[in-house]
Protein backbone atom coordinates (compact mmCIF):
# COMPACT_ATOMS: atom_id res chain seq x y z
CA UNK A 1 0.00 0.00 0.00
CA UNK A 2 0.90 3.47 -0.86
CA UNK A 3 3.03 5.22 2.16
CA UNK A 4 4.59 8.65 2.59
CA UNK A 5 6.37 9.12 5.75
CA UNK A 6 7.97 12.64 6.13
CA UNK A 7 10.67 13.76 8.29
CA UNK A 8 12.93 16.80 9.44
CA UNK A 9 9.97 19.50 11.02
CA UNK A 10 10.99 21.53 13.98
CA UNK A 11 11.41 24.42 15.48
CA UNK A 12 13.61 27.35 13.47
CA UNK A 13 14.35 30.63 13.96
CA UNK A 14 13.36 33.54 11.38
CA UNK A 15 16.06 33.31 8.89
CA UNK A 16 16.91 29.70 9.52
CA UNK A 17 16.79 26.56 7.72
CA UNK A 18 15.23 23.18 7.89
CA UNK A 19 14.98 21.13 5.26
CA UNK A 20 12.06 18.22 4.98
CA UNK A 21 11.96 14.83 3.32
CA UNK A 22 9.49 12.60 2.57
CA UNK A 23 10.20 8.77 1.45
CA UNK A 24 7.33 6.92 -0.42
CA UNK A 25 6.82 3.37 -0.79
CA UNK A 26 4.10 1.58 -2.65
CA UNK A 27 4.05 2.89 -5.96
CA UNK A 28 6.28 3.85 -8.79
CA UNK A 29 8.32 6.96 -7.63
CA UNK A 30 9.66 7.23 -11.09
CA UNK A 31 6.46 7.98 -12.42
CA UNK A 32 5.09 10.20 -9.81
CA UNK A 33 4.25 13.83 -9.07
CA UNK A 34 5.31 15.10 -5.65
CA UNK A 35 3.85 17.79 -3.76
CA UNK A 36 3.99 19.43 -0.25
CA UNK A 37 1.50 21.33 1.20
CA UNK A 38 1.15 23.16 4.66
CA UNK A 39 -1.65 24.26 7.23
CA UNK A 40 -1.60 26.48 9.46
CA UNK A 41 -4.21 27.15 12.19
CA UNK A 42 -7.44 28.82 10.90
CA UNK A 43 -5.45 28.68 7.22
CA UNK A 44 -7.05 26.77 4.36
CA UNK A 45 -4.71 24.07 2.93
CA UNK A 46 -2.31 25.80 0.55
CA UNK A 47 0.18 23.85 -2.26
CA UNK A 48 3.27 24.68 -1.25
CA UNK A 49 5.73 23.08 -4.43
CA UNK A 50 5.38 20.26 -6.47
CA UNK A 51 7.69 18.38 -8.86
CA UNK A 52 6.59 16.47 -11.75
CA UNK A 53 8.18 12.88 -12.41
CA UNK A 54 9.68 14.95 -15.12
CA UNK A 55 11.40 17.55 -13.20
CA UNK A 56 9.02 20.19 -13.96
CA UNK A 57 8.31 22.52 -10.45
CA UNK A 58 6.47 24.92 -9.03
CA UNK A 59 6.49 26.98 -5.87
CA UNK A 60 3.88 29.22 -4.40
CA UNK A 61 4.82 32.70 -5.01
CA UNK A 62 5.59 33.20 -0.99
CA UNK A 63 8.22 30.72 -0.79
CA UNK A 64 9.81 31.39 -4.30
CA UNK A 65 13.02 32.36 -3.72
CA UNK A 66 13.62 30.75 -0.64
CA UNK A 67 12.41 27.31 -0.69
CA UNK A 68 13.54 24.38 -2.69
CA UNK A 69 12.01 21.09 -4.10
CA UNK A 70 13.89 18.16 -5.49
CA UNK A 71 13.99 14.30 -5.42
CA UNK A 72 16.23 11.24 -5.32
CA UNK A 73 14.44 8.72 -6.99
CA UNK A 74 16.74 5.70 -6.28
CA UNK A 75 16.19 6.71 -2.58
CA UNK A 76 12.33 7.10 -3.06
CA UNK A 77 12.58 10.37 -1.55
CA UNK A 78 11.42 14.34 -2.17
CA UNK A 79 12.72 17.18 -0.29
CA UNK A 80 11.72 20.29 0.95
CA UNK A 81 14.68 22.43 1.07
CA UNK A 82 13.41 25.77 3.59
CA UNK A 83 15.86 28.52 3.56
CA UNK A 84 15.16 32.34 5.09
CA UNK A 85 12.35 31.10 7.08
CA UNK A 86 9.60 33.27 8.34
CA UNK A 87 7.38 32.96 11.21
CA UNK A 88 4.45 32.98 8.50
CA UNK A 89 6.01 29.67 7.03
CA UNK A 90 4.82 28.31 10.88
CA UNK A 91 2.54 25.22 9.65
CA UNK A 92 2.03 21.06 9.50
CA UNK A 93 3.91 20.74 5.92
CA UNK A 94 2.42 17.42 4.19
CA UNK A 95 4.09 15.50 1.21
CA UNK A 96 1.74 14.13 -0.89
CA UNK A 97 1.48 12.14 -4.31
CA UNK A 98 -1.14 12.77 -7.33
CA UNK A 99 -1.01 13.86 -10.23
CA UNK A 100 -0.16 17.46 -11.24
CA UNK A 101 -1.71 19.57 -14.53
CA UNK A 102 0.82 22.09 -14.31
CA UNK A 103 1.17 25.45 -12.13
CA UNK A 104 -1.38 25.55 -8.85
CA UNK A 105 -3.43 22.46 -10.09
CA UNK A 106 -2.41 19.32 -8.28
CA UNK A 107 -4.68 16.26 -7.58
CA UNK A 108 -3.36 15.02 -4.54
CA UNK A 109 -4.34 11.14 -4.12
CA UNK A 110 -2.38 10.62 -0.98
CA UNK A 111 -0.81 12.05 2.12
CA UNK A 112 1.86 11.69 4.65
CA UNK A 113 0.97 12.35 8.42
CA UNK A 114 2.96 15.54 8.17
CA UNK A 115 5.33 17.35 10.44
CA UNK A 116 5.56 20.34 12.07
CA UNK A 117 7.34 23.45 11.29
CA UNK A 118 7.27 25.83 13.82
CA UNK A 119 9.34 29.57 13.01
CA UNK A 120 9.63 32.10 15.54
Amino acid sequence: HVQLVESGGGSAQPGGSLRLSCTASGFTFDDSDMAWYRQAPGNECELVSSISAAGIIYYVDSVKGRFTISHTNAKKTVYLQMNSLKPDDTALYNCATGVGYGGSRFVSAYWGQGTQVTVS
